[in-house]
């Protein structure tokens, strides 16, 4: 039930986000398919990234990094922006959208294994069960699915990129989780976003005149993609996910992200991407069941974190 304006806003928002990130994966494979190869598509989007937020961030008060965590953001700029993006693009180049969104939804999954092994967090009996069911979701597509949906493609190449990707995301999120309470998204964007930048736009500049985006081929319709990746899916979703954020639980954040597959599939279909076949619709029921599983937390248990919450604070006043 919405209790207030500020919460319809916070669902606007991340349902929003989420359909935008679901309509790029079809953008992005109609990119790297006919006019820009998937390391030219990173460079286009890391440079871009970085101008943006470092000129969105004169507008913002200035955060000092401490040294530690500019460490992080170092990694965290190499694993969760160049490696996943480069990853996301170049699995897109062999395999269909329908396949890496699936395999992309178990983001949440992998999250939770890494942070048992690392981070000692218990799994309880309802999420392994959420695991299970996932995990058999993401089996059945890609052994039973598609072969890749376009002509000449290599769907196990794209699969195996798919799953770095899912690896290199999840370790991410593991990774820099507590930047994300330290400092504002802006903040950390402008530093990930720009040490990615460094790093790649010397290896691939000189190859970014042999884009046929960038030739006299170029059309409407190219600029309509990459414009649509660079202002809405590297920018605007970026800024909606925080505003969610701020006015939702991170539960109900993370059954959004169910949308992103669903979107994807329904999209790369419609325009010729892939094909409708049986275990498609069967694999994302398992695998967005899963997640929700994995992701939603029991009324019970978020209460006991409420009442410890305000009790915390009810010590720390007196």
């Amino acid at each position: 039930m919405i209790k207030s304006k500020s919460d319809g806003n916070g669902l606007v928002a991340i349902l929003s986000a989420n359909v935008i990130f679901g309509l790029n994966i079809p953008v992005t494979k109609a990119l790297v398919a006919n006019w820009m190869s998937p390391l030219a598509y990173t460079t286009t989007r890391m440079v871009f990234g970085a101008v943006v937020f470092w000129c969105i961030g004169l507008f913002f008060k200035k955060e000092k990094v401490k040294s530690k965590d500019m460490i992080i953001m170092f990694i965290g700029g190499l694993m969760g922006y160049l490696g996943t993006q480069f990853l996301f693009s170049q699995s897109l180049k062999y395999t269909s959208p329908v396949v890496f969104s699936l395999l992309m939804a178990l983001t949440p999954v992998v999250v939770l294994l890494l942070s048992s092994v690392f981070l000692k967090e218990s799994i309880p009996l309802r999420k392994v069960a959420g695991i299970v069911l996932s995990v058999s979701g993401a089996v059945l597509i890609v052994f039973l699915g598609s072969t890749g949906g376009v002509s000449g493609a290599n769907n196990s190449l794209g699969i195996i990129y798919a799953l770095m990707c899912v690896l290199g995301y999840s370790g991410y999120m593991v990774l820099t989780r507590t930047l994300s309470v330290k400092y504002s998204p802006v903040t950390v964007a402008k530093y990930m976003f720009l040490v990615s930048a460094i790093i790649i736009t010397p290896l691939t500049f000189n190859t970014l005149n042999n884009q046929r985006i960038f030739s006299d081929e170029i059309s409407i319709l190219a600029v309509s993609l990459l414009g649509f990746a660079l202002l809405f899916s590297t920018t605007l979703a970026f800024f909606l996910m925080p505003y969610a954020l701020k006015r939702l639980e991170a539960s109900t954040v993370s059954i959004f992200m169910n949308v992103q597959p669903i979107v994807a599939s329904v999209i790369a279909i419609i325009v010729g991407q892939d094909v409708l076949t049986w275990d498609k619709p069967l694999a994302v029921v398992m695998v967005v069941t899963g997640v929700y599983l994995v992701t939603v937390q029991p009324a019970k248990s978020t209460n006991r974190k409420i009442t410890a919450y305000i009790l915390n604070k009810r010590k720390q006043a007196d």
